[in-house]
């Protein structure tokens, strides 16, 4: 029962099949190239934003927090570090980050970019892509905050992608 309650806090209904990948591939929806893409961030306030994230290393999980104070769950560790860092507010549940900004296309990806993963076709947890094939998330109660690489063998295994704010 603890397990569904944590796992649905960074739950939501099925995805749109669109978009959903293999980091890196080519497969699914066609973004342009990274630079094209029309986005609320200048390649400084993603880089503002990834650097931050990487800063929040360590904070401890909590089921809806949403400050370093009190810990992050990963919707309110994109939240807050988007809110502080670019003026940028994203929703705060997965289940709309998957809607939030634009697509973006496995090679096309650049610091500051939003990570969505998938199990089946559940979106199941988000993260900040940071660069060099890494992101920072916030994974679970008695976690906290990481920094960890997309071709990870848990990660690698789930469906990926990735939304430009």
């Amino acid at each position: 029962m603890i397990l569904a309650l944590l796992l649905a806090g960074c739950a939501s209904p099925p995805p749109s099949q669109r978009g959903w990948q293999a980091y890196p591939a080519s497969v699914g929806e066609v973004a342009p190239p990274s630079a094209e893409l029309p986005s609320r961030l200048t390649p400084e306030l993603a880089g503002d934003v990834t650097l931050y994230a990487v800063g929040l290393v360590g904070t401890p999980y909590r089921y809806g927090g949403n400050t370093p104070e009190s810990g992050f769950d990963c919707s309110g560790l994109i939240s807050h570090v988007y809110r502080s860092r670019a003026g940028v507010v994203p929703p705060r549940t997965v289940a709309k980050l998957q809607f939030w900004g634009a697509p973006v296309a496995g090679e096309a990806i650049r610091s500051g970019d939003v990570v969505l993963f998938a199990q089946r076709d559940t979106v199941t947890h988000a993260g900040i892509y940071v660069g060099e094939g890494r992101f920072v998330h916030a994974p679970s109660t008695g976690g906290e905050v990481r920094l960890e690489s997309l071709n990870n063998k848990y990660w690698a295994a789930q469906r990926v992608a990735f939304r430009r704010p």
